[in-house]
């Protein structure tokens, strides 16, 4: 996952040292000396990450960590301090300035580069949410929300854990930020996050019944509770396990025993991080009009889609990011409105199951949109050729594998359809992606149907 790093540190060594581990991995570094330089290189460097010294002269991370958090144009790209300091108090002080996790010298590269990988995740999601605000925004929606430090927000939250005593005092501590459910089995916690609506899920990895990490992949692998927030309690010894979690999905670890400070300041992190999602997804759902989305199958139109996809291309050219785009174009659609007995309501009928099947099989960050006619585009950011593809096939079989269930003949209609797939390029805007995928897909359509070519 490429990604761009802010690495700030007073100490040149420091700097050089931690640029040639993440360039290593592919990411894309920038550094700061100060906490004043920092603050000016975020605005034009836009990190999805910051990685950040505490100790520096003049402003120390604490305060820089403070500043950015409380402007609305970086209060939401991931912070992690990196110190020296392993006092339980100055991790605390770090996690309530704002910062998303705070990790102590001698680094373990294997736990940095997975929190890392976690945390720009999350920030690509938030992005995404934001896009498509900031596209909302200029067909007339409210401006984004921003949800400051000292919020005052209920939250539901779920314990998983079967050592009553330490959940009692979890339950206690959080009791004043909201309404604190603490189950014990983990069958009836899954049961618990499919019915009712959570904004935190805290698990212990260490459950007599079940590994606490397959609990949190069943919560990651359902589509109801995909979106969850996932902070696991772990023996601190164990790093392999964190590191497991972490390219699981979890957003967030308490190091078991609990510090009760600590314990709170990570849960307000992630219950602010939620709201500020929450709120992206409310304002445009609440204000998008029919202009936008279309009235059959209930996706973006292609109004929208034009708006949108200047925006992404140019924010995939600015920031170096992947970028990929299907076209997906129903086979023989003609045949079905045509065909005796059926018509176009039957059509129609088709046409609201395929858009589901599509919204099924891709991504929540992906935006699927209905072009018109039989034709739909699916727009992929952060997606290299090879996970396009991936995605396509996945599109590709859930329509084909699967008779669809209509009102006329004997009650099933049989579909496929053809994909056209491209990347941006260095060069091409929204306009060229559509022309190159347009050309994949009558390919894909002269070559046969039902398949998949990419541009």
């Amino acid at each position: 996952m490429s990604a761009r790093v802010l690495v700030v540190d007073d100490l040149p060594q420091n700097v050089k040292l931690l640029e040639a581990k993440l360039a290593n991995e592919y990411y894309d570094v920038a550094a700061a000396y100060s906490g004043a330089q920092a603050l000016a290189k975020v605005k034009g460097f836009s990190p999805d990450i910051v990685l950040l010294d505490v100790m520096m002269p003049d402003m120390d991370g604490f305060e820089t960590c403070r500043r950015l958090k409380a402007d609305p144009e970086t209060a939401y790209i991931p912070v992690v301090m990196i110190t020296a300091l392993s006092d339980i108090a100055d991790r605390v002080k770090g996690l309530e300035s704002g910062a998303d996790d705070f990790i102590t010298k001698p680094i373990n590269d294997l736990h940095l580069f997975a929190r890392v990988k976690s945390l720009v995740r999350l920030k690509m999601l938030t992005d995404e949410l934001s896009l498509r605000d900031q596209t909302g925004s200029q067909l007339g929606i409210l401006d984004k929300p921003f949800i400051t430090a000292d919020f005052n927000y209920k939250a539901n939250i779920l314990v998983v854990n079967d050592d009553i005593v330490e959940s009692r005092r979890i339950s206690d501590k959080l009791a004043s930020l909201g309404h604190i459910i603490t189950v014990s089995e983990p069958k009836k916690a899954m049961e618990n996050v499919l019915r009712e609506h959570y904004d935190l899920v805290i698990v212990s990895t260490q459950l007599y019944e079940m590994d606490g990490l397959r609990l949190c992949a069943q919560i990651r692998n359902n589509e109801t509770s995909r979106q969850i927030p996932l902070l696991i309690l772990v023996d601190g010894e164990d790093k392999d396990l964190l590191v497991k979690g972490f390219e699981m999905g979890i957003n967030d670890y308490l190091v078991t025993p609990i510090d009760q400070n600590e314990l709170v300041a990570r849960v307000k992190t992630q219950i602010r991080r939620k709201a500020y999602q929450d709120a992206l997804k409310a304002n445009y759902q609440q204000s998008l009009s029919l202009a936008v989305v279309d009235s059959l199958t209930r996706l973006y139109n292609r109004r929208y889609l034009d708006a949108h996809l200047k925006n992404i291309v140019d924010q995939a050219l600015n920031k170096g990011k992947d970028l990929s785009l299907m076209t997906i174009d129903i086979d023989h659609f003609k045949q079905v409105n045509d065909a005796p007995g059926f018509g176009h309501h039957i059509g129609d009928e088709v046409l609201r199951q395929i858009a589901e099947r599509i919204l099924n099989s891709i991504r929540s960050t992906d935006l699927a949109t209905r072009l018109g006619g039989e034709e739909f585009v699916v727009v992929m950011p952060g997606t290299p050729t090879k996970s396009a593809l991936e995605i396509a096939e996945r599109v590709r079989f859930a329509i084909a594998s699967v008779p669809f269930k209509i009102s006329a003949g004997d009650g099933s209609l049989k579909c496929t359809v053809s994909i056209g797939l491209a990347s941006l390029k260095i060069g091409d805007n929204g306009e060229d992606l559509m022309k190159k995928s347009d050309e994949a897909l009558y390919k894909a359509k002269k070559e046969g149907r039902n398949k998949i070519v990419v541009s």
